[in-house]
């Protein structure tokens, strides 16, 4: 590795830890935080799918504990999971 490589690598290791500790994200470093491209977060706050902040009216910001609970929405059950419920059903008779 060069040095180039190994100062380009600690400094990716500093932006990403002092994103772990930043209440309020900008929109680069929300795509950053999130994994989603640019154009797919700008789609996501276009129609108001994904908690976001506009105090200027033009800048967007994030907060990040929304964004962790807006990834983690909408889990999907193990196969294992879903057995015991079946079970857990059928024992009642079909009936909650």
């Amino acid at each position: 590795m060069t040095q180039d490589q190994i100062t380009s690598m600690v400094e990716r290791c500093i932006q990403g830890a002092g994103l772990a500790t930043k209440k309020i994200l900008s929109f680069e470093e929300a795509v950053q935080f999130t994994g989603l491209s640019k154009s797919y977060l700008y789609k996501l706050t276009s129609q108001q799918r994904i908690p976001h902040y506009k105090p200027s009216g033009k800048l967007l910001y994030f907060e990040r504990d929304e964004l962790e609970r807006w990834l983690m929405q909408n889990r999907v059950s193990t196969t294992d999971e879903i057995e015991r419920k079946a079970q857990s059903y059928c024992m009642k008779g079909g009936r909650r």
